[in-house]
């Protein structure tokens, strides 16, 4: 699964590539503490929109839900509550982190870093909601980021349970947003990082 991204590039940079304005969180996002993520939705495709990572849906009482809706599997979308009504996005990134297990129980594990082959900024395919909180009538607008089985250097890195984040190119971006599912792009660089 896919808890840990990064997103390294200043605004005018992401802007520059995807045609768009507004803001852009910028640094290690770790899922489990929600951190804003950058993502463009269907209905703005010429925006982008800072939303919490971990999905909390329409119909959920209270937030609690999202620590158990940082990621959603692409074989599943239509089937799980949380996920079935869910807007699709796209989730901006420069690379994400995985760890290899070194041993068959997972004690020992080599962290790697995996970026676009040149370098690109690239996009997760991603799913969002808009839940009211009933404390305070506040909206809030919250993502999380879908997976696939794993492919190519993936199957080698994440060799525990075999997932890695849906990630698209620019030409199945719009296919995503359609509602499709379009081939996931699999062919990145991976870096041991301590």
């Amino acid at each position: 699964m896919c808890f840990y991204a990064q997103m390294t590039r200043k605004a005018e940079a992401v802007h520059k590539q995807f045609g768009t304005q507004g803001p852009v969180a910028t640094g290690v996002y770790n899922g489990f503490t929600h951190p804003q993520l950058t993502v463009i939705t269907q209905e703005q495709p010429k925006a982008t929109a800072l939303h919490p990572w971990g999905l909390i849906p329409h119909w959920s009482k209270d937030n609690d839900i999202r620590r158990y809706t940082l990621n959603a599997k692409v074989e599943t979308l239509h089937q799980k509550p949380s996920f079935r009504n869910a807007k699709r996005c796209l989730v901006l990134a420069d690379g994400f982190y995985e760890w290899q297990w070194l041993d068959p129980k997972g004690k020992k594990k080599q962290k790697h870093l995996l970026t676009h082959p040149q370098e690109k900024l690239f996009t997760f395919a991603g799913l969002w909601d808009e839940w009211v909180n009933t404390n305070t009538g506040e909206i809030v607008r919250t993502c999380t980021l879908v997976t696939t089985a794993a492919q190519g250097i993936m199957q080698e890195i994440h060799n525990s349970k075999l997932r890695m984040p849906f990630t698209l190119t620019p030409n199945t971006e719009a296919s995503w947003l359609e509602g499709e599912i379009p081939d996931p792009f699999y062919a990145f660089s991976a870096r041991r990082v301590n």
